[in-house]
Order: C-alpha cells, then structure tokens, then sequence
C-alpha cells in the first residue's frame, strides 16, 4: 500500500509542473494569444530560481525570482506579437531557443551546484492518516497552490467582469475594443500573468522536483504543457486533471522499474511523450469539437486602426 500511495504522492508533485505551466498557457489563450516560447521561459525561470535558492538559501525568493524571469520573457514575448505584430508563432518558437540557449550557457556554472537541505512538508493530523496522508497530504504548498488556482480560474473566467472581458477579448477583439476595451493592454496582461505561472513552474521544477540544474532539464514539459490546453478544451479544472494524468505517466516509467518490469528503459522514458501524441490524434479526429471550444480570436493578430 505504501508504495500505490508513494506513486500517487510522486503523480501529484509532478503534475504541479504541468498544471502551473499550462494554466498559465491556459490564460494566454483565453486572451487569444500563443505563446510556444513556454519551453524556453521554463528553462530561463528554471535556472533563475536554482540560481537564488543556492545564493539566499531560501525556496520562496526562487519562486520569485523564476516567476519575474517568466514574467520578463512573457513581456517582451506580448509586446513583439501585440504591438509589433509579429508572427506569434515564429516569435514563440524563437523565444524557445532563445532560452534553451541562453539557460545552457548561463548555466554552465550551477551544473555541480547543490541546494541547502529542507525539511518535509505535511498537513498537521491528516498528514499522520494511513495511506490518505501519505499520497495526499505531504505535498508541498504549490502543489496545493496549483490545485486552488485552478478553481480560481474557473472562478475568474466564468464568474466575474474581467474574466468576461478577457475572454470577450480572446473571442472577438474587434467587439471589445468596439465597447471602449483597451484590448492590447489587456492581452498583455495575461501574457505576462502566463509567463508568470510558466516561470513558477519552472522554479518549482528545478528547485523541488528535481532539485538541480542541468542543460535541457525541463525535457519537453513545455511543449507537453502547450497541448495539454487543447487536450483539456480550455478549461481548468480539465487542464488539472491532465496534468495529473501526464503526472502519473510520467512516475509510472519509475515504479515499473522498481517492480522489476522487465521493459527498455528508453520504451518507458517515451511514455509521457507517447502519451501526448496519442491524446492530440484522438482529439484531432473531431475538429469541430476544437473549433467550439477554442477561443475565435487565437493566434489572430489584432489590428485596432483597421
């Protein structure tokens, strides 16, 4: 038993990475705006927060310091493909590189670098639970953080004036802007809320997944964060669940090689990126389904002098 909940504690802690980058991914493209620069903004805040946990000695200030990396990136992303109307998909995929380059080579010398130890985190009592508390309540707080910011989106987005707006703009950009909304600055604003959260995913993944850095470490999350939006039809609570599901593909390839499954280990290293391929085909089969839940306005540039 301990070991069912030892894999779903492991399938939780690393859906966070997923969930955290695609709910932000998930914000851009309510606003109608692509961002596929998401792999290299991870790497960037990755390395970021690795960086200032190994100088100040403190967890929180590497959540920050990688969600304002996220954060800067998705600015400069926003105002080339805003303002400057560049091609957003070209510009992310350029974004992409720029980080995996950059990440490497700024890297170079936190590659032997360690972290200071932690303690272990667990919910007072029901942390002590069998079975329950072990799977569930000895997570860390962003994992309980990605949980409820889902919620909250679901809050936001379908229950509240700015999420209204956000999606107006998302959907018809000509209208909102038609009704006095500065739809720029508001497409802006969620990319650089998106890079945020893709920033604090990469954080999360450097300094508690895997607490390291080595080149290429976020390993194509990015890009499985990026479809996991469309497999989840844009909604949160779907995209949660997703990212657990990937989560639990991912430890499976562990736990078959703790129970002596006799499998390549280059076979089950694929699984997660199996995975991704064959949920996209399946939805692909239906692209009228896509068309009625994605937003109308994504990837389309808006021209408000038009």
């Amino acid at each position: 038993m301990d070991a069912y909940a030892l894999l779903i504690a492991s399938m939780l802690s690393a859906g966070t990475v997923l969930a955290l980058a695609s709910l932000g991914l998930l914000i851009n493209e309510k606003a109608g705006v692509i961002n596929l620069g998401a792999e290299g903004i991870m790497l960037c805040a990755a390395l970021a927060g690795f960086a200032t946990v190994v100088h100040s000695g403190s967890d929180w200030l590497g959540f920050a310091a990688g969600m304002a990396v996220g954060a800067l990136l998705a600015a400069a992303l926003g105002v080339m493909v805003i303002w400057l109307n560049t091609n957003q998909f070209a510009t992310g995929l350029a974004l992409s590189l720029f980080g995996a380059g950059f990440s490497a080579f700024v890297g170079i010398g936190y590659v032997q670098a360690s972290l200071p130890a932690r303690h272990a985190y667990a919910v007072p009592v029901l942390g002590e639970l069998p079975f329950v508390g072990k799977a569930l309540f000895t997570q860390h707080p962003l994992v309980y953080v990605s949980m409820a910011l889902a919620f909250g989106l679901v809050w936001f987005f379908y229950r509240t004036r700015a999420g209204l707006v956000v999606r107006s703009v998302g959907e018809s950009p000509e209208s909102a802007h038609a009704l006095g909304y500065p739809v720029r600055r508001i497409r802006l604003l969620a990319v650089v809320a998106g890079g945020a959260l893709c920033g604090l995913a990469g954080a999360f993944l450097s300094v508690v997944y895997t607490p390291l850095w080595v080149e290429g470490m976020v390993a194509g999350k990015g890009w499985i964060a990026l479809a996991l939006t469309t497999f989840a039809t844009w909604r949160p609570l779907r995209v949660l669940l997703g990212a657990w599901l990937f989560g639990g593909v991912t430890m499976l390839q562990f736990y078959l090689q703790s129970r002596g499954v006799q499998v390549p280990s280059q076979l089950l290293t694929m699984l997660p990126y199996v995975a991704t391929v064959v949920v996209l085909a399946l939805i692909s089969r239906n692209p009228a389904w896509i068309r009625v839940n994605m937003p109308a306005a994504l990837g389309r540039p808006f021209h408000p002098d038009r």
